[in-house]
């Protein structure tokens, strides 16, 4: 299927690893030309460069920025001043009881996971109304519909994002500029890997141990009953940044595996 999306061009945030760097590589796939952000240079230029091979594609570059700081958001739209497409993918997670949540961590992840997706479709989206042509899309989380009582925090920030893409998606009503939010199920990313790795050796079992009971004990309403890849949940994000998905708009799509149980 062509996805209509060459001369193109998207950014990425949080782009080097996860699933920023399956829907960078796919976009690039495509013929986009794409912008890989990061917060070091040293894994922006490995993920612009593996991306690159992985492709074909040399329309591949590379901005550092930490997005959770306003400097750095304005310095980097000022290097990328317009783009078609704009994924705000950035995000920190942990788990952590509520009661040990303190206000700097509340405030630390609205800044990474909400305040990052602000101020990137703030500078973009008059542009995208102007051209009528545009796709932003928040990648969220099911922890935003079923909030994660290990991570509060961290599933509050996801139902916000839901708010802001929809606040968003009203103001383009009669244009052909789309804002939806994507909410992936428990995804085998480099941070999850990381997490269940280190679960495997403080419980001295192994990591394919830990994936079972993770959703015996955490995660018992998936239907899947496995961690989704990375590519599974760029896949649908692509579409959704390509004109064959002109008709969705304002929505929040699932890619979770059937794990919220809710019909609608």
């Amino acid at each position: 299927m062509d996805l209509q999306l060459k001369n193109k061009t998207a950014l990425v945030s949080g782009s080097t690893a996860g699933i920023g760097y399956a829907i960078a590589k796919l976009l690039a796939a495509e013929g986009v030309t794409v912008w890989v952000n990061g917060r070091t240079a040293e894994r922006v230029n490995a993920a612009v460069d593996q991306i690159k091979q992985e492709t074909d594609n040399a329309n591949v570059s590379g901005i550092v920025a930490d997005l959770s700081k306003a400097d750095d958001v304005a310095a980097l739209v000022k290097h990328v001043p317009q783009v078609d497409i704009l994924i705000n993918n950035v995000a920190i997670f942990e788990a952590k009881a509520f009661a040990d949540i303190p206000d700097e961590d509340w405030f630390k992840f609205f800044d990474v996971n909400v305040m990052s997706g602000i101020r990137l479709s703030r500078a973009y989206f008059d542009g995208m109304l102007q051209r009528n042509w545009g796709r932003i899309i928040f990648i969220s989380s099911e922890s935003a519909l079923q909030i994660p009582e290990e991570m509060i925090h961290y599933g509050v920030t996801k139902t916000a994002q839901i708010g802001v893409a929809r606040g968003l998606a009203e103001l383009t009503r009669g244009t052909a500029v789309t804002v939806n939010t994507v909410l992936p199920g428990p995804t085998l990313s480099e941070g999850v890997g990381g997490f269940v790795k280190q679960l495997a050796t403080d419980q001295n079992k192994t990591e394919d141990e830990v994936k079972t009971d993770f959703f015996k004990t955490m995660r018992p309403t998936s239907i899947i009953q496995r961690f989704l890849s990375t590519d599974e949940v760029a896949n649908t994000v692509v579409y959704l940044s390509s004109p064959l998905a002109s008709a969705t708009n304002g929505a929040s799509i699932r890619v979770e595996g059937g794990l919220l149980k809710t019909a609608v």
